[in-house]
């Protein structure tokens, strides 16, 4: 296991966003897709074809859905508030097919309370449906998973059931939101929590989750990411 150094926060010194942000190839059938988030989309510890943004759109062309691998706005240890600045930056279109949003991890661990965490991911919310040319019928949010249930959250001394009470508050209010919005919420917090300290779920810093993990994330949104695109 690595060092103690805060992976949740780690902001990987010297990446340009260049680096934060991943482009995909030319969509078939003009269908394109944008992730937004953190660590768990940019797949911290997973090769890049593991990352479950990238599972999920191989998936979804499995079942015949034209879309491309998508372009991935994310990198380890933001918050919400990084996040909406990386974008910024990157200067996203406003016409994708589907656009992901899973943030908020890092908030909890930097111990900002849920009142600044619901405003910031409103916005953010707000920005995603924009970026899918207004349809908030194609936008999905996945939930926080809970990293208290890992090895690493065991080891590490922080009260695990603290973590799991925060970040049950962060997705309450994050799924309330995207209620009000009429946004697509995907809960793949249960999964995080049955599985979340097995080898196998785990990559070697024994934090973040393996392909395998990515797996079931994918398995529970790809349902979902059918419905919405077709529409």
């Amino acid at each position: 296991m690595r060092r103690w150094r805060e992976p949740l926060l780690a902001l990987a010194a010297g990446l340009g966003l260049a680096a934060c942000v991943a482009s995909a190839p030319a969509p078939p059938a003009g269908m394109n897709y944008l992730a937004l988030g953190d660590s768990y989309t940019i797949g911290e510890g997973v090769a890049e074809d593991a990352r479950w943004p990238v599972q999920l759109a191989r998936a979804l062309r499995g079942d015949g859905i034209g879309i491309g691998d998508p372009q991935i706005i994310a990198t380890t240890g933001w918050t919400t508030d990084e996040l909406d600045a990386a974008i910024d930056a990157a200067h996203p279109g406003h016409d994708y097919a589907l656009v992901s949003l899973a943030i908020g991890v890092n908030n909890q661990y930097r111990g900002r309370d849920v009142g600044n965490y619901r405003r910031e991911f409103e916005a953010l919310l707000q920005r995603a449906i924009g970026f899918a040319a207004g349809r908030n019928d194609r936008v999905l949010v996945l939930s926080i998973p809970d990293w208290g249930a890992t090895r690493f959250g065991h080891e590490s001394g922080h009260d695990t059931v603290r973590i799991a009470r925060e970040l049950d508050a962060y997705n309450a209010a994050a799924r309330e939101i995207c209620a009000r919005h009429g946004v697509a919420f995907v809960d793949i917090t249960p999964v995080s929590r049955t599985h979340g300290a097995e080898p196998a779920m785990l990559a070697d810093d024994g934090l973040h989750p393996s392909a395998a993990m990515y797996a079931l994330w994918t398995q529970a949104t790809l349902p979902v990411a059918q419905r919405l695109l077709a529409r």
